[in-house]
């Protein structure tokens, strides 16, 4: 394999699937195709969550993929950046909100369940331990959620696409809220969250261009 791994001369690899797995193939493509069409969300919206959702899987191939068909589809340069800097905020949440259980680690009766909603009262453990990184926290958050190029319904819809991809219980629940408060409607969030698990799989899907190549090396 060539030092450089992502090498899009590799990407002929892909081809090989179609002998290697053609049902598994053909039924992902059918998957793909049917979550990216423009529906409760437009094509733009969705090319849009699937840039942020490829920030979160960090593959670059599907980044360089979706960039280019956001692109086409009439997204801006400053609404993929708003888009990423709201998968920043996300996996930043994930992190600030699970450090919830450092708490309860302590607690000689730690509680049982560890996802409960009573949970969140001990970020201010958090905020009492390391004020500065709290604070320059809970502004990066704010700021990267708040109306843009990208209004802050349809950025409160990627927050959710993004949680679900992150798996992060408490930013699901507050995101959604959100969401559903600025007017989001059911069917925009199954949309959002069916591109984040095609933009998941996506991520397995595309490197197994190099999984081949390493093979036939």
């Amino acid at each position: 394999m060539s030092e450089n791994y992502y090498d899009k001369s590799a990407s002929k690899n892909i081809f090989q699937l179609k002998e290697l797995a053609p049902d598994q193939l053909k039924a992902f493509q059918q998957f793909d195709a049917a979550v990216l069409k423009a529906g409760a969300l437009s094509k733009k919206e969705k090319e849009i969550i699937a840039v942020a959702i490829a920030h979160v899987t960090e593959c670059p191939y599907c980044i360089d993929t979706h960039t280019k068909k956001a692109k086409v589809a009439g997204a801006t340069l400053e609404e993929l950046v708003e888009a990423v800097f709201v998968t920043m905020a996300i996996e930043a949440g994930g992190v600030v909100t699970h450090s919830t259980h450092v708490h309860n680690a302590n607690l000689e009766n730690s509680p049982d369940e560890l996802y409960t909603r009573s949970n969140l009262r001990n970020l201010k453990e958090l905020n009492k331990y390391a004020p500065d990184g709290f604070k320059g926290y809970s502004n990066f958050s704010q700021t990267a959620m708040k109306e843009g190029k990208l209004s802050a319904k349809f950025k409160e819809i990627i927050a959710v696409a993004v949680a679900t991809a992150t798996q992060c219980p408490y930013c699901i629940d507050v995101h959604t809220k959100n969401a559903l408060k600025l007017g989001a409607t059911n069917e925009e969030l199954a949309e959002a969250i069916l591109v984040s698990s095609a933009l998941c799989a996506g991520g397995a899907y595309a490197h197994m261009i190099n999984m081949i190549q390493s093979y036939n090396e």
